[in-house]
């Protein structure tokens, strides 16, 4: 970024520090001092910069091979601007401090250890501007060290300020590019992808999401009342928690919000090479962390897929896995869950706007029967169609379970003592009541 396209900031944000400058002029040591300036300005570079890495590591142990280049370029052009200000040239609107801002906020450099060396740095300047006025001056430098005191804590006041607001301003608006990036490849994956397509192949591979022997599983949570998640910093609190829990692992995870739910793509290794075993499953791997949500977070796990362009697929069975979660079963994979139960999960809809003409007689005379029919054809279901078991369990006659046997036959035409009629008046009973 050039700083032509940074905006300055308030010049009333300044006012101190024009006022310092001001008496300084008046007093003749603008600019009286700037030969004494350019004489020790070598010095003061070499102090400066020794002073500030002595105190703050960041700048020495940051991987960022720009970072000390940047650090000692920045470091020139304080001591320039400041030569600049003591030549009688007007306060500038610090662009080199504003782009140096939007610099280390995109190289993700700490902001406390920018501003921990500015407060360093205050030290070297003061006794930089202090021995030039003594060189100037003979007699009265007493006001004027005082005077250069108080410009070196306004100046480092300014810089500290300027760059702490355009630092914060420009994460911001790298975390919003972000999470738009983020979003758009969530779109991706879970919507599918035409393969031919160069533009979407060049962003999954600078992703990492074209990566080989890679397991992939997805996770959808809300909270235990979904009503919650209608409040967007509910949702990002769970998408941070996931963050947190996985970033001790290998697992990567990328996370965003999807109809209402935090959807995530984890993936892993899945084995090291074409001759090593495999790893443990993902989703079972899976499990125990996301336990750690909470009790009033409910997660949906799919099973392991070995590409991206699964992904679809896997975020349905994850969805699906949700709607069987509840608080005395948390995280769900989709793999435990059993045959009988998706078969209702997928076809209740359809039974119910296709019942049979009986369904609705049985249901509503259950109902008046305060369940004993539904109860009943369960329980002899559970005692292998043996009568004089079930009557034992649910404590009545045999007479009594051959009497609503009988009742159940009159309306729906099936007998509940054969096994294909059993099993589909409790398949039709258990997708009227889903």
């Amino acid at each position: 970024m050039k700083s032509s396209q940074l905006i300055a900031p308030d010049r009333n944000d300044r006012r101190a520090l024009r006022l310092v400058l001001s008496r300084l002029t008046a007093s003749g040591v603008i600019p009286s001092v700037t030969p004494s300036l350019d004489a020790g300005i070598a010095k003061a570079g070499r102090a400066l910069r020794a002073a500030i890495l002595a105190e703050v590591p960041a700048y020495s142990h940051s991987g960022n091979p720009e970072v000390l280049p940047g650090f000692d370029t920045h470091l020139g052009e304080h001591l320039r601007e400041i030569r600049r200000l003591f030549g009688g040239g007007e306060d500038g609107d610090f662009d080199f401090v504003r782009f140096q801002a939007h610099r280390r906020a995109e190289q993700r450099f700490p902001l406390d250890a920018i501003l921990h060396a500015y407060r360093c740095g205050h030290q070297v300047l003061a006794h930089w501007l202090r021995d030039a006025a003594i060189a100037t001056f003979s007699t009265s430098t007493d006001l004027i060290v005082s005077e250069l005191a108080d410009f070196a804590i306004e100046y480092t006041n300014t810089i500290s300020t300027i760059m702490a607001a355009e630092y914060v301003s420009q994460t911001r608006t790298l975390a919003e590019a972000e999470s738009d990036q983020r979003t758009e490849l969530l779109n991706i994956l879970f919507s599918g992808y035409d393969e031919s397509d160069g533009r979407v192949q060049r962003l999954l591979k600078r992703a990492g999401y074209l990566e080989q022997r890679q397991a992939y599983c997805v996770a959808v949570a809300q909270s235990t009342n979904p009503a919650e998640m209608e409040l967007p910093q509910r949702a990002q609190r769970i998408a941070n928690a996931m963050l947190t829990l996985m970033a001790a692992t290998p697992i990567r995870i990328l996370v965003g919000f999807r109809n209402n739910v935090v959807a995530a793509v984890l993936s892993d290794q899945r084995r090291q090479s074409g001759w090593t075993t495999p790893q443990t499953n993902l989703a079972e791997r899976l499990r125990p962390m996301l336990l750690e949500l909470g009790t009033a977070v409910l997660v949906g796990t799919s099973t392991d897929h070995p590409s991206t362009s699964f992904l679809p697929k896997a975020l349905h069975e994850a969805t699906i896995a949700l709607d069987f979660a509840d608080v005395s079963r948390r995280v769900v994979q989709f793999s435990d869950l059993p045959i009988r139960g998706l078969m209702l999960h997928r076809g209740g809809d359809y039974v119910r706007s296709a019942a049979p003409r009986w369904i609705v007689a049985f249901m509503e005379a259950d109902e008046k029967a305060k369940g004993s029919l539904v109860q009943t054809l369960r329980t002899l279901a559970d005692c292998d169609l043996n009568v004089q078991q079930s009557g034992r369990q649910l404590g009545v006659h045999p007479n009594t379970i051959y009497s609503r046997l009988s009742r159940i036959k009159e309306i729906s035409g099936l007998d509940g003592q054969r096994y294909h009629d059993l099993v589909e008046l409790l398949l039709a009973a258990d997708c009227w009541k889903t």
